[in-house]
């Protein structure tokens, strides 16, 4: 009332444009003033004008306004799923594909009040951090050789299924598919054991009737590849890991193909929030915008 009464001037003017009596105005400025202990008003002729502890509180006034229709503005748009910052949990190679893509899609639509905050996460680590509150969405995998994650408690969408490919160098003699027995002498090269991807190769070289003979580890596929371009081995590989394929190294597919499933995971509580429902669909619009090179898999 104090910021409407300095910018229109008269109380009945205040009192029209709130919708409100005059008296009823008057009563509630004397009202503040008793509250704050200053005077805010006094007469000019037949009108009065704000004091200078009055034009003060004014402008707090004006700015309370503005800062609550600007709250307003943005309860709106977390209603609509338009604004909020959510922490996505994601693996290695989704997060350098789908994650970026999303984030890139998200600019170019001019969502930038939906908020993204990446965290970089293995399968396992990312549905604890769901479950614990550390993150509210996460990009995870499993592999069709090995058991179904623990969906307690979690919403689940699929994204995409890929192949995992057997990497070899390119000058090995061998035409796809590929069964793995061939390989049972050869040196491996695999993800680190802690990794639900060295379990795949373990299952998938068990399946064949060998153990490998591990002689490289590593968390990054990217230095695999590059091991098996200078003959230091083989290994199998998930098509979205594969950024560059280096000169010297050939994949081919397999007789008893492996796939990698990716998914979407949230909390079953919170998976109707308007923002994460439209953070999902601009997850799975990037997922699905990805497009594999077959051909490079020179087959």
């Amino acid at each position: 009332m104090l910021a409407e009464l300095e910018r229109l001037g008269t109380i009945s003017a205040v009192a029209e444009h709130l919708r409100q009596t005059a008296p009823g105005v008057s009563m509630q400025l004397a009202a503040l003033e008793r509250e704050v202990g200053v005077t805010l008003t006094e007469k000019s002729g037949r009108n009065v004008r704000l004091t200078p502890a009055g034009r003060l509180l004014a402008q707090h006034g004006v700015d309370i306004v503005e800062r609550l229709t600007l709250a307003e503005m943005e309860v709106s748009a977390l209603r609509d799923g338009a604004a909020g910052t959510y922490r996505v949990a994601a693996f290695p190679s989704a997060a350098r594909t789908i994650v970026a893509a999303t984030w890139s899609d998200l600019r170019a639509s001019g969502q930038n009040s939906l908020r993204i905050e990446l965290v970089e996460m293995e399968p396992d680590e990312s549905l604890s951090a769901l479950r614990s509150g550390d993150a509210d969405i996460a990009i995870t995998h499993t592999y069709s050789s090995l058991e179904p994650v623990d969906s307690r408690n979690l919403s689940i969408w699929p994204l995409r299924t890929e192949p995992v490919w057997l990497a070899v160098p390119s000058g090995r003699q061998v035409t796809g598919p590929v069964d793995l027995q061939q390989f049972a002498t050869d040196d491996w090269l695999v993800p680190r054991r802690e990794r639900s991807c060295h379990d795949m190769v373990v299952r998938a070289c068990g399946a064949a009737g060998f153990t490998p003979r591990v002689t490289a580890e590593a968390i990054d596929f990217a230095v695999l590849l590059a091991l098996v371009n200078v003959g230091a081995g083989v290994a199998l590989v998930p098509d979205l890991a594969i950024d560059r394929l280096p000169a010297s190294v050939r994949l081919m597919p397999l007789d008893r193909p492996v796939d990698r499933h990716l998914f979407l995971a949230a909390r079953a509580a919170s998976a109707a929030d308007p923002g994460l429902a439209r953070l999902r669909e601009a997850i799975v619009r990037a997922s699905s915008a990805l497009v594999s090179d077959r051909s490079r898999s020179g087959h």
